[in-house]
């Protein structure tokens, strides 16, 4: 005798997974940046120097004066002179009131106003030593710099990011099913 038998086949459920992944760009961009450097300014200033050479005195002793001073010289001594014949004849018209007193003032008068002063005479340099006059003034340069700082301008600009989540897709490629036979 036969008996029926079962036959069962199962398939298993089957399940597909595909996946994307993520995506990650990052990207710099330059930052942006600028320098500028000023000149420097230099301001220069200069006293010049000064010499001064004097030599109206010694031409001046050498007898080459100029007129206003040949003026002024003969009017001082015109002045000296007068004033010195003013106490000469002062003194001589004191003598004369004197008379009286004996001597032989007239006389001696007249001698003194009939000579000239007695002359000298000696060796003389012409002009004299240190008679031209030396003045110097030193000169001065004063230099003064100015100096600017750099003028450096920095625009940074943030990364760009772009990102893409990943993505898991799970599927049921495959029914689970169980077929069951008799077989006689």
């Amino acid at each position: 005798m036969r008996i029926p038998q079962l036959r069962m086949e199962a398939t298993f459920a089957k399940l597909a997974i595909s996946t994307a992944p993520a995506q990650l760009e990052i990207t710099q961009p330059p930052a942006e940046m600028t320098i500028e450097q000023p000149k420097p300014e230099l301001e220069i200033n200069a006293i010049r120097p000064r010499l001064t050479i004097d030599q109206s005195e010694a031409w001046a002793e050498m007898n080459l004066k100029h007129v206003f001073r040949l003026i002024e010289d003969a009017a001082k001594d015109g002045y000296e002179t007068w004033l010195t014949y003013i106490e000469t004849v002062s003194a001589q018209g004191d003598e004369l009131m004197k008379i009286e007193n004996g001597g032989d003032v007239i006389a001696e008068q007249a001698q003194a106003n009939s000579e000239g002063p007695p002359l000298e005479f000696n060796i003389g340099f012409v002009p004299s030593p240190f008679s031209v006059k030396i003045d110097y003034e030193p000169g001065k340069l004063m230099m003064d710099w100015k100096m600017h700082k750099p003028l450096i301008d920095i625009k940074p600009h943030r990364p760009v990011i772009h990102y893409q989540p990943g993505a898991v897709h799970i599927d049921l490629a495959q029914h689970n099913s169980l077929h069951i036979d008799v077989v006689t």
